[in-house]
């Protein structure tokens, strides 16, 4: 499957089992699907959530215990049903993806951390109740890796997400921004200042800390979901990496892993 779009779901990789495959494939689809309405295209926003709108009352009737109409609803629905899944992530996803049509800032950390608890967090919990690990502990550290990730792929994705609308959007916090005295439009020029790279030093050292904090549970969790996991940490940590290598300047070229990158992931994985 393609992760173009959506780079931090863990994808059917040659770690998964097979008998999973199927399952992840339908939350994918429905996730990449819902999130494309949200981003994609030229819809106004009633349009975008009016077809979100959709995606929420096709949940409704996998709740009910019905089949919605629609191959990729379908499909859905006989995963929950097969394998138990909660449903309330699934919305959560939802929730974000509206959020996305109406909100372009962030006023703080903690709203961000709020969208990243529906946009990121949802993504690990189907995840663990795929593998039948769903528990307190497991779900912590599961949130604490899937919120790196979207952190992660939003301070590699300033240049672009800027870009997007007619405002562009803005995912580093704006109280962030202003202590580090960074402005809006700074962004929009793509400014390689000192002040942009003490606040983008800030941005990735508490990702990577945050990152460090879910960890455990890759070592936690047996047979291929761990070494699975173990693969998606290394990998948002060596992005980490990158960006700092790229003097923080995410403008002139989007930092992204390379073949020698995932060498360095998988000799890390192996000794974590």
């Amino acid at each position: 499957m393609s992760v173009d779009h959506y780079e931090n779901f863990p994808v059917a990789s040659i770690l998964m089992p097979r008998r999973l495959v199927p399952a992840v494939e339908a939350i994918y689809a429905f996730a990449r699907g819902a999130d494309d309405i949200a981003d994609e295209g030229d819809a106004t926003p009633a349009e975008r959530l009016a077809g979100l709108a959709e995606y929420e009352a096709a949940l409704d009737a996998i709740e009910r215990g019905e089949t919605p109409s629609g191959r990729m609803f379908a499909r859905l629905a006989e995963v929950v049903r097969q394998f138990c899944l909660p449903v309330a992530p699934l919305r959560d996803l939802l929730s974000a993806f509206r959020q996305d049509v109406v909100t372009t800032r962030y006023p703080d950390y903690a709203s961000l951390l709020d969208y990243c608890r529906r946009s990121a967090d949802p993504v690990g919990h189907l995840m663990l109740a795929l593998y039948g690990a769903v528990d307190e502990r497991n779900l912590a550290d599961s949130h604490a890796i899937c919120t790196a990730l979207q952190l992660i792929n939003f301070w590699q994705d300033v240049a672009i997400d800027i870009a997007k609308g007619d405002l562009g959007r803005i995912y580093l916090p704006l109280e962030d921004l202003e202590h580090h005295g960074v402005g809006q439009h700074d962004l929009r020029t793509g400014a390689d200042s000192p002040a942009w790279r003490g606040l983008m030093a800030f941005e990735v050292e508490r990702a990577r800390a945050l990152m460090l904090s879910g960890a455990p549970l890759a070592k936690r969790l047996p047979g291929r979901i761990g070494w699975e996991l173990r693969l998606i940490v290394q990998g948002g940590l060596r992005i980490l990496e990158r960006i700092e290598r790229a003097g923080y300047d995410v403008f002139r070229r989007r930092p992204k892993l390379g073949r020698a990158d995932y060498l360095v992931m998988a000799w890390r994985a192996m000794r974590m």
